[in-house]
């Protein structure tokens, strides 16, 4: 289980510095307007908030820390 905590952690640590440094973001497609089966459609990329790449970072150290913690037991 503390071999798990740790990766998890360190993915989670990774992540979230992909994301604060600014890199992460996803598309949205949104259906503009529709006429039958026809249909006008805009993607929009949008960035991922810097909250959850914080989070992940706070969240990964807690898990390493806990992973390394419960090693020397």
């Amino acid at each position: 289980m503390r071999a798990g905590l740790f990766i998890a952690g360190i993915i989670l640590l990774i992540a979230g510095i992909w994301v604060v440094a600014g890199n992460g973001s996803y598309k949205q497609t949104d259906t503009v307007a529709q006429l039958g089966p026809a249909k006008i459609e805009a993607t929009h990329t949008k960035s991922v908030p810097q909250w959850i790449g914080i989070a992940g970072i706070v969240l990964g150290g807690l898990l390493v820390v806990g992973g390394i913690a419960s090693k020397n037991r």
